[in-house]
């Protein structure tokens, strides 16, 4: 009869219950109260900061290289002037565009809170939470 409990069951006991107690993943639900300067109400007395939150490209402006290869509509402007005037030319090549994706006040946002720490990734905007 072995008396000894097994080496590894007793390494993995020790992992997982230092896992639960690191508690390595806190997800959290916001609402973005201001843009700018940014803050994020998560509770009645919770409400994280810039300084506090780390914010990825789903929740940011940012600019994104693009290729094009098309010809412009043949239409004519507004204004009169000739340069709106109707015309038509192929539009190829590398071409950068702006993402406008930056928070909004009233957005509710998916926040994940940084293992054993004061930061916050804001992962995405959410609906309904």
């Amino acid at each position: 009869m072995n008396l000894l409990p097994n080496p590894v069951e007793v390494v993995k006991r020790a992992a997982v219950e230092a896992v639960e107690a690191g508690k390595p993943v806190n997800i959290l639900f916001g609402t973005v109260l201001s843009a700018s300067p940014l803050k994020i109400q998560v509770d009645q007395k919770s409400i994280y900061t810039s300084k506090m939150l780390i914010l990825t490209r789903n929740v940011t402006d940012f600019e994104v290289d693009m290729t094009v290869n098309h010809t412009t509509e043949d239409k004519g402007g507004g204004s009169g002037a000739a340069a709106y005037e109707a015309h038509k030319h192929a539009y190829v090549g590398k071409k950068t565009f702006k993402v406008h994706n930056a928070l909004k006040a009233g957005e509710k946002v998916l926040l994940i809170r940084v293992q054993q720490g004061k930061k916050f990734v804001v992962i995405d905007r959410v609906k309904g939470a």
